[in-house]
């Protein structure tokens, strides 16, 4: 694991901190996504605009990001006591530092399972994959994570999120003409 972090911390240095849209950017993520925000906004947008699909999913969104975050940052961090990234240069910008584990990475869980969630039965399920992961690489750019924590986050989000979808299916709406009965 050291390995693939340092060889992924490197890359990151090299190739994308410190340029100024990148940390716009990356910045923007990581802060939207703190507490899952940018999730539960975007469950409420749907749900707002949408129909009784949409608020039934925005619903289990929410529940959802809430077990998640009490799984992932109670009892799996606890398993583990991995030290955060040490980054000795400045910070581009000011971003809020956790005090738990480093292992694995709240933020790429939720990423990963809200996107799960939001992508059944989008129409554009690509997007909301993208956002996730650029919350999930925003972690390793604002150094507040490893990337094998990051790795791990995800995997966490995605299972969490396809036990979800199963355990919890939202009905598709009814055919138009149904409704008109």
């Amino acid at each position: 694991m050291n390995g693939l972090d340092r060889a992924v911390d490197r890359a990151f240095e090299r190739s994308t901190r410190r340029v100024a849209s990148l940390d716009r950017l990356f910045y923007a993520a990581s802060e939207a996504a703190d507490f899952s925000v940018l999730w539960h906004l975007v469950g409420a947008t749907r749900a707002l605009t949408g129909g009784k699909e949409d608020e039934a999913a925005a619903i289990r969104l929410s529940v959802c990001l809430g077990i998640e975050a009490a799984l992932v940052n109670g009892p799996v961090k606890s398993l583990f006591n991995r030290s955060r990234p040490i980054d000795p240069t400045p910070r581009a910008r000011q971003v809020r530092q956790p005090r738990t584990s480093s292992f694995p990475s709240g933020h790429a869980s939720a990423a990963a399972m809200a996107a799960t969630l939001l992508a059944d039965r989008s129409r554009v399920p690509a997007l909301w994959y993208g956002l996730a992961a650029v919350v999930a690489m925003s972690r390793i750019h604002v150094s507040i994570h490893h990337a094998s924590d990051v790795v791990a986050g995800a995997a966490v989000g995605l299972a969490l999120g396809r036990v979800a979808l199963r355990v919890w299916p939202v009905p598709a709406a009814a055919p138009a003409a149904a409704q008109a009965r």
